[in-house]
């Protein structure tokens, strides 16, 4: 079984909301850290979003005010909610969980927005 799971991505219009789901498969996922990134084609992949295990939060510049990260400790899942979404915000979309020692990757939802 895959560590993490992804699900939630999918085609839609600038504007329009989206939430991503992590669900983790074991119980590294309430000592981990988890995040949100996303690799856009011929970019890099940069951190949209991370959670640490006491709840506090950071984002990218480029999505503070419009996603919220958040997380389910008893349900070992992480969402990211995607409001006002832009052109721009089309990529592959990545979960992490990372406790220090070891780190998983998710194997990645795509979000395309349509202008």
């Amino acid at each position: 079984q895959a560590p993490l799971v992804e699900s939630g991505g999918g085609l839609v219009q600038a504007g329009e909301s989206l939430r991503l789901s992590c669900a983790a498969s074991g119980s590294f996922f309430s000592l981990s850290a988890m995040g949100w990134y996303r690799q856009a084609p011929g970019k890099q992949r940069d951190l949209v979003a991370r959670i640490r295990p006491s709840g506090i939060t950071n984002y990218a510049d480029s999505v503070k005010g419009r996603f919220t990260i958040s997380r389910d400790n008893a349900k070992r899942t992480v969402y990211l909610q995607m409001n006002s979404l832009e052109p721009e915000d089309t990529a592959v979309y990545y979960c992490n969980a990372d406790w220090g020692v070891q780190q998983y990757w998710g194997q990645g939802t795509q979000v395309t927005i349509s202008s």
